[in-house]
């Protein structure tokens, strides 16, 4: 019981970070790109105008960059305080990526953000501009880093285990780099930032044409950002879409509880909206869905490219289905067992200095070889199923992930609209008339936020009980540390986050209220 309630507090203390950090981190790669843009056409123009637009925003941008830096920085440290067995197994190939994002963060964004914020008249102007960039990019770089450890979580590609250190170790740096799940992730995530910051923009410039002050200004900041929005939020649809196709083909499990399939079928549907049942549980013959909407074949063809395809329900799964080739989870454990017993076998031989015996065993942890990699296609890719108590423990939160998912859908669909009709009415020239439009500009800054949300709960939900995809469970992840300390510091980052947080919105809403006039060219 103590063991649950360490993991438990550990998920939820970092889950508190992650969350926190979110709010912060999006903002700053959607803001950092409009800065960039306006930054351009004060250069291309001239227009002193542009210039008052430009430090306006980067006065906000800058705001918010402090403070995530800070959140960013704590959830970091957390991998070696509450989850030493985690970053213990995924050896380099974890630490590699956080290592390059150090160096992007604090040698890229760090120098060229000085520039920006402090070289107003100092540099040239095309300095000045390529600094705006490189902290625009620099932001992304950095995010890029950080999706490719997640990702590789996700889907661990590019690595072989090393029996002598019991850890994972980085053969192939472009497979974990480039992988299909590591690329989709990084797109999807950025562009969602764009969307975000974009929302930001129109929803604030939205409030000075409410109070009939800095039209001008704000009809010109809505305009650039109505214009990107739109680029973005498209670019997020059909990175989502690369996404689902991966989650299809490596997480089947968090698929099925994202549709709230139970059981899999041929020529699957896809929920457009529906009513999960709450009292649903495995293999109970009860209905899955209270009530739903769907549109006939589409989750198979989004997941397969084939509209007749087979997609696996959470029972299929967990039960197994011969015809399909899914092995079911006891299959599954057995064979994790037999990795993990291979393991333990060697490490007996190195302990009695039989040396032949640890040559014999170890060329099967070799990905790299024939015999490697197949012993890590038959058993060895199934190791985490060995501390799987039953198979109960495989299904994620159904509930909250089938919500989450389909309400971040919705909502996409709800900010294509939103852009589309926002530029309308600027190209009309009397968005400063529309009022309905422009509050509801105003409440579209919170759905957004909840909108980047709800994706971040999707992925790592819907994952559960994995921190490494089917190699290492969360439960076996945690630090041998007391209870009591995580549940402590958990409600410190509470308190001191929430703090945070109120700064941020106080301190942003009087800049606000200040507006474009009061900044000095």
């Amino acid at each position: 019981m103590e063991n649950i309630a360490l993991v438990d507090w550990s998920r939820a203390q970092f889950a508190l970070t992650a969350m926190y950090h979110w709010l912060f981190v999006p903002l700053t790669l959607g803001l950092g790109f409009i800065l960039a843009i306006m930054e351009t056409l004060y250069v291309k123009t001239g227009d002193e105008k542009w210039k008052t637009t430009v430090k306006f925003w980067m006065r906000l941008f800058g705001i918010n960059f402090a403070i995530g830096v800070a959140t960013g920085l704590i959830l970091e440290f957390e991998f070696g305080t509450n989850w030493s067995n985690y970053s213990w197994f995924v050896g380099d190939i974890f630490g590699a990526p956080l290592a390059i994002e150090g160096i992007f963060a604090f040698f890229m964004e760090s120098t060229f953000i000085a520039v920006m914020f402090f070289g107003w008249g100092k540099v040239s102007k095309r300095f000045h501009l390529i600094s705006t960039w490189l902290v625009a990019v620099g932001a992304s770089l950095s995010a890029l880093w950080i999706l490719v450890a997640n990702a590789w979580m996700q889907n661990p590609v590019g690595m072989t285990f090393n029996p002598e250190t019991a850890r994972n170790e980085m053969v192939d740096f472009w497979a974990i780099l480039l992988s299909p799940t590591a690329m989709n992730k990084f797109f999807h995530t950025v562009t969602s930032g764009f969307v975000l910051g974009a929302v930001f923009v129109i929803g604030v410039s939205a409030w000075f044409l409410l109070k009939k002050r800095d039209q001008e200004f704000a009809l010109r900041s809505i305009k650039i950002a109505g214009i990107f929005g739109l680029i973005s939020i498209l670019l997020v649809a059909f990175t989502g879409d690369g996404s689902a196709e991966q989650v299809t083909k490596n997480q089947p499990m968090k698929l099925a509880a994202m549709e709230g399939l139970y059981q899999g079928k041929e020529g699957a549907p896809l929920i457009l909206a529906g009513i999960a049942n709450p009292s649903k549980t495995i293999n109970d013959g009860k209905e899955p869905m209270l009530w739903k909407m769907e549109i006939p074949k589409l989750l198979s063809l989004l997941g397969h490219r084939r509209a007749d395809a087979f997609v696996a329900g959470i029972e299929d799964l967990v039960n197994g289905n011969p015809e399909q080739g899914i092995l079911s989870f006891n299959e599954k454990k057995a064979r994790g067992t037999l990795a993990v017993n291979v393991l333990k076998t060697y490490r007996e031989a190195k302990q009695k200095r039989d040396t032949q015996s640890c040559a014999f065993i170890g060329q099967y942890f070799d990905r790299t070889t024939e015999k490697g990699a197949a012993f890590y296609n038959d058993y060895f890719q199934y190791f985490g199923y060995s501390y799987i108590r039953q198979p109960q423990d495989l299904v994620p939160n159904v509930l909250l992930t089938f919500y989450s998912f389909h309400a971040m859908v919705a909502l996409g669909g709800y900010f294509i609209l939103f852009f589309a009709v926002i530029l309308f009415f600027v190209y009309r020239k009397d968005l400063e008339k529309t009022k309905w439009l422009l509050w509801l500009s105003l409440l579209s800054i919170p759905l957004v936020y909840l909108c980047s949300m709800l994706g971040w709960v999707v992925a790592e939900v819907g994952r559960q009980p994995w921190v490494i995809q089917n190699l290492m469970p969360t439960s076996v992840a945690v630090s041998h540390v007391s209870v009591q300390s995580v549940q402590v510091t958990f409600w410190l980052f509470a308190t001191l986050f929430t703090a945070m947080l109120i700064a941020e919105i106080s301190i942003l809403l009087k800049q606000i209220k200040k507006g474009p006039n009061s900044i000095e060219n």
